[in-house]
């Protein structure tokens, strides 16, 4: 699990989701992942602090550096890209190669993250609430579990439920103050709430923290945050900015991905999707 957009700064939404990945799958994952960084960048990113992320990845300025010329070939790639990166290193001055090659290098990495994830049967989960979007004056609430997050353990725990598997939640480790306040309202939800402790039968209720560059899977997850916020739109949703390039690209890549099954509630069955909006959090349910 990651986040996106919780600075309230730039990103059209604030999300909260993640990839569900099968552990029998997860070796499988981390070698083709690691495969695919030497594929694209010629090199791990990890010798040279860097994490593929969505940022980091699909950044305006890396299509902008992609389109300076035709597609390279993967040779010729790799061997600038990696330039790119040892001069980054030595606080050396970049070619517009050296650019051009990182910035296509980047993209393939996000490309191949896409296949990667399809590849090992993954799911993705995400809600989602508009930028900007606060609680109201009276709101005394701050240690429940808020909307937007009990409906996607809910999409979580329909999909473990399907499968008779259990999950754990592993989550990207932020500021510490912030992942104690957040672990209270999961621990809050499971425990104190009859829904909460009905979800525990199939979703391990505490979670694990772990850097995101020690885990190839958060940052997989982060990468199709980074999409949904500004490139994946349903027409239910209403007008919200987006990108184009990320839209038309990586937009179909989330939605072919996304979790789509059965929920049900007070003894009835209805079609529940992985990716939610909330437009507002702290508004009563009815």
């Amino acid at each position: 699990m990651d986040e996106s957009g919780h600075d309230h700064k730039n990103m059209p939404f604030e999300v909260r989701g993640g990839v569900a990945l099968s552990t029998s799958k997860l070796w499988s994952f981390i070698q083709g992942w690691r495969r695919l960084e030497q594929e694209c960048f010629g090199t791990v990113l990890a010798a040279y602090g860097k994490e593929a992320k969505g940022h980091k990845l699909l950044d305006k300025d890396r299509f902008k550096w992609a389109a300076q010329r035709s597609r390279m070939e993967d040779g010729e790639r790799r061997k600038l890209a990696r330039s790119f990166l040892e001069r980054g290193l030595a606080k050396l001055p970049q070619t517009s190669e050296t650019f051009c090659a990182y910035g296509q290098a980047s993209l393939e990495m996000a490309r191949g993250i896409f296949d990667l994830l399809s590849g090992h049967d993954a799911k993705v989960f995400a809600s989602l609430i508009p930028r900007g979007v606060r609680p109201p004056l009276e709101f005394a609430s701050e240690d429940l579990l808020r909307k937007d997050h009990v409906f996607l353990l809910e999409r979580f725990y329909y999909f473990l439920d399907a499968a008779k598997s259990h999950g754990i939640l592993v989550m990207d480790e932020t500021e510490k103050a912030s992942d104690a306040r957040f672990v209270k309202r999961l621990e809050g939800y499971f425990e104190r709430t009859a829904t909460g402790r009905n979800r525990a039968a199939w979703i391990v209720p505490s979670p694990l923290f772990v850097a995101s560059d020690m885990s190839y899977a958060i940052q997989a997850a982060d990468v199709c945050l980074y999409c949904i916020n500004w490139g994946y739109r349903l027409t239910t949703w209403g007008a919200h900015e987006a990108r184009a390039e990320l839209a038309e690209e990586f937009g179909p890549k989330i939605s072919r991905l996304r979790w789509r099954g059965k929920g049900s509630r007070g003894g009835e069955s209805f079609d529940s999707d992985g990716i939610v909006l909330v437009r507002d959090p702290y508004e009563s349910r009815t």
